[in-house]
């Protein structure tokens, strides 16, 4: 499930298969794009901002890529099969003499301008993993509204860029406190913690393989997946439950000893 950590990775493999190279290959599978002919170009480089890609190509153009759920782009040497899901489920392609990078399943692919890039990513908050982070502006954010639940402040990426399901669910276990818990409910001094403990855990996981909040071998989440198993702390079996309403619907998972607050 890609997070701030996961595209932060993907945006360095990008980088290092495509960046200072001119492109031999383009196919932007969308409508839109579908005539778009980005050969000849030199790739400048492949920037994460949040849950968004940026590749950024000679010219003043700018691909912008999000992998939401299940997107993924993957990078093969020339002359490499390719693997990572159905042709059909390709929607664009770059390559260059040693590389080749596929991308599947993006739900967001866009061509723009590199200076319009704000029109695509201006709306999100400080990037939990990038040069603008700010733990007192990401602060102010989540502190703007109240009464909102921790865990859908978490994940809207206007207050802090790079949360999504899995660490929402983890940030809140080591806050003790659950998802479901009003902002404003929160102690005056937990938040300020809560804020940097998340800038804390994406940073040590930005380059690991396997994503882990425990820094064990045999357990690597607290919370996230782990229903009904016992919690690792209490012994109290693991719930989980949904938040969020309509399509947005994520399971979120908790300890009903170790974290105290509202429950669905």
């Amino acid at each position: 499930m890609p997070e701030g950590d996961t595209v932060h990775q993907a945006a360095k493999r990008l980088h290092t298969a495509l960046a200072g190279s001119a492109l031999t290959r383009s196919d932007l599978r969308v409508p839109k794009y579908a005539t778009a002919d980005l050969t000849g170009r030199e790739v400048l480089d492949v920037t994460p901002r949040g849950k968004h890609l940026l590749t950024r190509i000679e010219g003043g153009l700018t691909l912008h890529s999000h992998l939401r759920m299940d997107g993924s782009w993957r990078v093969f040497r020339a002359g490499e099969r390719w693997s990572g899901g159905a042709a059909h489920q390709i929607r664009a392609i770059l390559g260059n003499e040693h590389h080749t990078a596929v991308g599947y399943r993006l739900p967001v692919l866009e061509l723009l301008r590199t200076a319009d890039e704000d029109k695509a990513v201006g709306h999100l908050g400080p990037d939990l993993l990038g040069p603008d982070w700010d733990p007192d502006k990401a602060l102010a954010n989540l502190l703007a509204d109240p009464a909102r639940e921790l865990g859908e402040a978490l994940l809207d990426q206007r207050n802090l860029a790079g949360i999504g399901n899995i660490y929402k669910s983890e940030l809140c276990f080591m806050a003790s406190v659950t998802p479901w818990t009003p902002v404003g409910d929160l102690p005056a001094d937990l938040t300020p913690r809560l804020v940097a403990a998340a800038h804390r855990v994406l940073d040590a996981n930005r380059d690991r393989p396997m994503r882990t909040t425990t820094n064990r071998q045999d357990q690597r989440l607290y919370v996230y997946g782990r229903a009904p198993r016992p919690c690792l702390r209490c012994g109290t079996p693991i719930r989980t439950a949904q938040q969020g309403d309509g399509s947005r619907d994520r399971p979120t998972y908790w300890c009903p000893r170790c974290q105290s607050g509202p429950t669905p």
